[in-house]
């Protein structure tokens, strides 16, 4: 019996501003066993797209190589992690299991259970908050015992409680007894010596892999992403604004975004929270930043971090108390199949769709456009369905802060009640995002040629001028799949009626100024342009 200790990875993929690793490496002359466990719930979803699983198993990589650097190695294995552990340590007698916390209640089962093993056999188990700002727990019990119950409350709960924590130190990996498996444990479980590929997890490609962004994962690729975030936002805060991608949102260039990284724990919130904030300061000569607007977006996380912990159900209308119980309609035809695969005929929606299947991401202002033409802004279908679709796709979803997002658009959940009953339309949005129809271009190549006087409603471009260019609508590339104008305006109707019979607001989120409405939905100062119908 040799002892030792297990640090295991779930999100918290990195090795800096680590506190499970510090924990783990508190005596460097045991045993260390730094596993990752496929135990089917890959990603944070069973089902799970190619893109997702290459960018999670990069990270695998990425580890793996910098434990090797120090004569060790990151041991891969599938199986369920209480049986793993149990294994561990009656072939080693482990004394420790460290880990990062994950505060959705989805991974509860699964982190009881290894609980319950540890106390059986006498294990320490170690748990360490980081993979958010604020243990979620800290808020809720400083907010009475309840969520706050809008972001404003949100906001002063955690101004009351105080800064996040600033990082943990790096661990020194040099002089680490790195453990081995014994060939018991290869008979017993699947060992990957080094990181699988998709496909040798039954992951495959869909489409033609043609995409114009490729995403790296691991912490290494992270970290050099975040300086050159950190230079934009440094130029930005140089002329006196902040959030440079907000106003005017820019959806051809490489994207800036570390929500990837983020998500995967790759780097960590905290250390990236900080860099900013530090940042701003040194930009503005010490003076303080106010929080919610340059890590806006960080705050929105938690936020929805917040809502979930406690309530199971928050990623479904049933039995899920925030959520309003809309009564959306069951797909007709093939209407759901076409807004996931980008065949809808209006080209800004289809062009966002067909980007996230081959490379994962969207842009923010993107994702609610066409998360609201799923809902309320056209089909009337539920937001379920396209959490389901994002879960599998984007590389950054995880189940609350993407559940939230959609609750939110869809109007079932976080702004006051039913109030958005104007509905995005996705001819004018499009047009004031990307006004050169490079974007549609890009991911729509049917419309490749068309003028631009027509790409976002190629529908209203003469005949001859379709012939010309190829591109006949309802032959080359879909005709509408719903009439715009009259939709928006059956599902305005259907949310005023709803307004009527509910009489009292259920205790549900909701924004507190029209600000918070166009910062959330990235409408700036011309929304109203945007939400009018063509």
């Amino acid at each position: 019996m040799l002892g030792g200790s297990v640090l295991w990875f779930r999100h918290g993929l990195r090795l800096h501003d680590n506190p499970s690793l510090q924990t783990a490496l508190q005596d460097k002359s045991i045993p260390f066993f730094p596993i990752f466990i496929f135990d089917g719930e890959t990603a944070g979803t069973k089902i799970v797209g190619y893109n997702r699983m290459r960018y999670l198993l990069e990270a695998l990589n990425d580890l793996d190589t910098q434990f090797k650097k120090y004569g060790g190695k990151l041991h891969m294995i599938k199986g369920k992690p209480d049986v793993v552990f149990r294994r561990l340590w009656e072939e080693f007698g482990i004394r420790k299991i460290c880990f990062e916390q994950d505060c959705e209640p989805i991974w509860r089962a699964r982190d009881d259970s290894v609980r319950n093993v540890c106390r059986e056999i006498g294990v320490s188990c170690c748990e360490n908050v980081s993979h958010t700002l604020w243990d979620p727990e800290t808020v809720i019990n400083a907010n009475g015992g309840i969520p706050p119950l809008t972001y404003q409350m949100f906001l002063h709960t955690v101004e009351i409680i105080g800064n996040p924590p600033r990082p943990v130190d790096d661990v020194d990996l040099k002089g680490v007894n790195f453990g081995t498996l014994t060939k018991s444990f290869y008979d017993e479980f699947t060992v990957f010596d080094k990181a699988p590929k998709p496909e040798d997890l039954g992951v495959f490609l869909e489409n033609e892999d043609i995409r114009m962004i490729r995403w790296v994962g691991g912490e290494t690729a992270a970290l050099y992403q975040m300086q050159n975030r950190l230079a934009v936002e440094y130029e930005t805060f140089l002329r006196g604004s902040y959030l440079p991608t907000h106003g005017n949102p820019d959806l051809l260039g490489p994207p800036i975004s570390l929500s990837p990284a983020l998500r995967f724990g790759c780097l960590s919130v905290r250390r990236f929270y900080w860099c900013v904030q530090d940042l701003f300061q040194q930009v503005n000569q010490g003076r303080l930043a106010s929080t919610q607007f340059i890590t806006g977006q960080l705050i929105w996380r938690e936020y929805f971090y917040t809502m979930s912990v406690n309530n199971p159900n928050y990623a479904q209308m049933a039995g899920n108390p925030i959520c309003l119980d809309i009564p959306w309609k069951e797909p007709e035809n093939d209407e759901l199949q076409r807004w996931k695969e980008g065949r809808t005929g209006f080209p800004f929606v289809d062009a966002a769709m067909r980007q996230l299947r081959t490379e994962g991401w969207l842009h923010h202002a993107v994702r609610n456009t066409v998360a609201s033409f799923l809902t309320r802004g056209a089909l009337w279908l539920s937001w379920e369905h396209g959490l389901a679709h994002f879960l599998k796709y984007l590389l950054d979803a995880d189940w609350s802060v993407c559940a939230g997002n959609w609750m939110w658009v869809s109007s079932s959940a976080f702004e006051a009640l039913l109030d958005s009953g104007e509905c995005v339309c996705p001819v004018r949005l499009g047009r004031r995002l990307e006004p050169s129809g490079h974007y549609v271009r890009r991911y729509v190549p049917e419309l490749a040629r068309m003028p631009v006087d027509y790409i976002y409603d190629p529908w209203n471009a003469p005949l001859e001028v379709q012939e010309r260019v190829g591109c006949v609508i309802g032959k080359d590339y879909p005709a509408p799949l719903v009439d715009h104008l009259a939709a928006a305006q059956r599902n305005r109707s259907a949310m005023q009626e709803l307004r009527r019979i509910l009489e009292k607001a259920p205790p549900h989120c909701c924004p507190s100024s029209e600000d918070e409405v166009r910062q959330f939905m990235w409408l700036g100062e011309e929304s109203q342009v945007e939400i009018a119908t063509a």
